[in-house]
């Protein structure tokens, strides 16, 4: 698995009009289902004089999560369409929501795949896109007499300081990038001698 995925760096907002019908385009970088489903509803809440709120999410740094809504449109209209331009980019951590003003023109259901993604793709172009780093939590311990040795290893693998507590006892939390998790297990374990000792391997998540 890659060490590093693509998400929004920045929101952006498009809109798209079609036979008097207004699609309003929202692409937003997310971290959790729970916080695309609270954003979909202060869109409801902004925009509630509005026919309908369409929506598509994809989290989790492999994108392992992803969930989409219709919101009363035709069955696979709206929602697969936006969850289609999240992918056709690469993305996760990513929200689209398309609120549609409806123009009293129907447009059938091509006419609404085709305008719900294209408002999706103006969002999504128009926003700033990055590159994360996925990175293990590693909790590391040691001897102060160790520091050189210790500091060493930390210097040659591209962590990141997560939480410290320095005493006679060192205990620090750093971030590893998820593939090299297990030589920098080896290499601070060889650096000290087997006087360190890796105290616990945390859930992997993307860098924010």
């Amino acid at each position: 698995m890659s060490d590093s995925y693509r998400t929004l760096r920045e929101s952006a907002i498009a809109e798209h009009t079609v036979e008097g019908s207004r699609f309003l385009a929202e692409a937003v970088r997310v971290t959790t289902r729970d916080a695309a489903e609270e954003h979909v509803a202060a869109v409801r809440q902004r925009e509630h004089k509005a026919t309908h709120h369409c929506s598509a999410v994809r989290v989790g740094p492999a994108g392992q999560t992803f969930h989409y809504d219709d919101d009363g449109e035709p069955s696979g209209t709206a929602g697969a369409p936006l969850l289609r331009q999240i992918d056709a980019r690469d993305l996760t951590n990513t929200l689209v929501v398309v609120t549609r003003y409806f123009g009293g023109t129907e447009l059938g259901t091509g006419g609404l795949a085709r305008a719900y993604g294209t408002a999706a793709a103006r969002a999504l172009d128009a926003a700033p896109v990055e590159e994360r780093v996925v990175r293990v939590p590693v909790r590391i311990e040691y001897a102060y007499d160790d520091t050189t040795p210790a500091e060493q290893v930390l210097r040659q693998f591209d962590t990141t300081e997560i939480d410290s507590r320095y005493t006679e006892v060192t205990r620090r939390t750093v971030g590893v990038p998820r593939s090299e998790v297990d030589a920098f297990v080896d290499a601070f374990t060889n650096a000290l001698g087997g006087r360190g000792t890796v105290l616990r391997r945390g859930a992997e998540e993307g860098e924010e």
